[in-house]
């Protein structure tokens, strides 16, 4: 018979989409009051693939990832969707965001973010989130699936993705040590 044993630590990670600048600065800055410091900061895509968010956000939205320097235990990615939600909303203005955190974790293996709404490859965690598990590491880079976002599908942002494993993987072999 297997022996449980603990789950390593992950990089935590949020994709920004926003709207306005400020909107922006804010909601780093109260995620960093959460997470602790971010030590990466992606360039900013625009948000192009869909205008599902144009009539709440407005147009010419841009994505942007950021790195969280501790590591994470994923056990805890359900009160983190939850604590993005509280963010999302304390810089909302007359019901309308101008931020969305798509909080998420990667490791050596994987890329999981959460999420409030309900697919077919998602697995409930409780409190209303999932875990959507949009790519698996093979063959040198993070491999989407067919129900990925669109703008993690394409590739744009696998430079950061790559830098993010690799920060991972540096942090994780000092804990071992």
């Amino acid at each position: 018979m297997a022996e449980p044993h603990p789950a390593d630590p992950v990089k935590l990670f949020v994709a920004i989409l926003w709207s306005e600048c400020a909107a922006l600065d804010r909601s780093v800055v109260q995620m960093s009051e959460i997470w602790g410091p971010v030590d990466f900061v992606g360039p900013d895509h625009p948000f192009d693939m869909t205008n599902y968010y144009e009539p709440e956000m407005g147009a010419s939205l841009q994505r942007r990832l950021i790195g969280f320097e501790q590591l994470f235990h994923p056990d805890r990615i359900g009160e983190a969707k939850l604590a993005c939600n509280a963010i999302e909303e304390r810089l909302s203005c007359e019901g309308r965001r101008h931020v969305n955190l798509d909080i998420g974790y990667l490791d050596h293996n994987k890329i999981v973010l959460a999420s409030m709404k309900y697919g077919g490859q998602k697995i409930y965690l409780g409190a209303g989130i999932y875990a959507d598990l949009i790519a698996r590491y093979e063959g040198g880079r993070y491999r989407p699936f067919a129900w990925t976002f669109p703008d993690f599908r394409d590739g744009r942002y696998d430079p950061e993705l790559a830098a993010l494993r690799q920060s991972y993987k540096v942090q994780l072999r000092a804990r071992r040590v």
